[in-house]
């Protein structure tokens, strides 16, 4: 079995005395783990850091082993080991499609806004933003997508201000009522309008956070949400 990708370091553990063993989303293939031979020498072990853009050439006796990489640098994002901000979201991303996605099993849309996010680490006054977007479009492909187009109690289209934590429907100021308490905020920089200052961008992210943590990681077992994407956000509450 054999077959050539390119795609991103999600992670990277040392396996026996000289291999490392390398989990990667790819374009074609999805999150999948091989054995890099040597991964721990000086020339290796730089390019196979979280984030570093490598074509990869995968092979195995058979389809279910594990297999081996064998890989070219194509880019390094390290550069952002020397800014915390983005350093924080390198690793609240690289952890999320860690624990999030299916092994080899292709999101090629995903894939692209994924590489595209990444592209944008260091540029701190967009990043924000962009991983909330990200995030939205993450909570798409696992299938608990918010519906915030009209309210679920009056079926309006203005007014909306909450989301609900049971639909993840947008619902209006009227319609929530006495119920308003028990709702999610829905800022407006979560359905693209606005200037998107941080404080609503971490409101948003609350948002997003409680359907990652209450909703998709409970259909895992009871394996928690990864800590770097709360890191992530601490960040970026120290940052307002």
């Amino acid at each position: 079995m054999e077959w050539h990708d390119t795609g991103f370091v999600l992670t990277s553990r040392k396996h026996g005395e000289t291999s490392v063993i390398l989990e990667m989303f790819t374009e074609e293939h999805g999150r999948c783990a091989g054995i890099v031979r040597g991964g721990v020498s000086r020339k290796l072990t730089p390019i196979l850091q979280p984030g570093s853009q490598l074509d990869v050439m995968w092979r195995a006796r058979l389809e279910d082993h594990i297999g081996t990489f064998v890989v070219e640098p194509v880019r390094s994002r390290a550069y952002a080991l020397g800014d915390r901000m983005a350093l924080a979201g390198l690793n609240a991303v690289t952890s999320l499609l860690s624990f999030c996605l299916p092994e080899r099993e292709a999101h090629e849309a995903l894939y692209r806004r994924s590489e595209q996010l990444l592209d944008l680490l260091g540029n701190n006054d967009l990043w924000p933003l962009a991983f909330l977007r990200w995030e939205l479009a993450l909570l798409e492909e696992l299938g608990f997508g918010l519906d915030l187009e009209t309210c679920a109690v009056t079926g309006a289209r203005e007014g909306l201000i909450y989301v609900s934590p049971k639909s993840g429907r947008a619902v209006s100021e009227r319609g929530a009522g006495e119920w308003a308490d028990r709702l999610l905020p829905m800022p407006l920089c979560l359905v693209g309008k606005g200037d998107a200052p941080n404080e609503e961008i971490v409101s948003a992210l609350h948002t997003t956070g409680y359907f990652l943590e209450n909703r998709f990681a409970p259909s895992l077992g009871n394996n928690p949400l990864p800590e770097a994407r709360g890191r992530f956000v601490d960040q970026l509450i120290r940052r307002l």
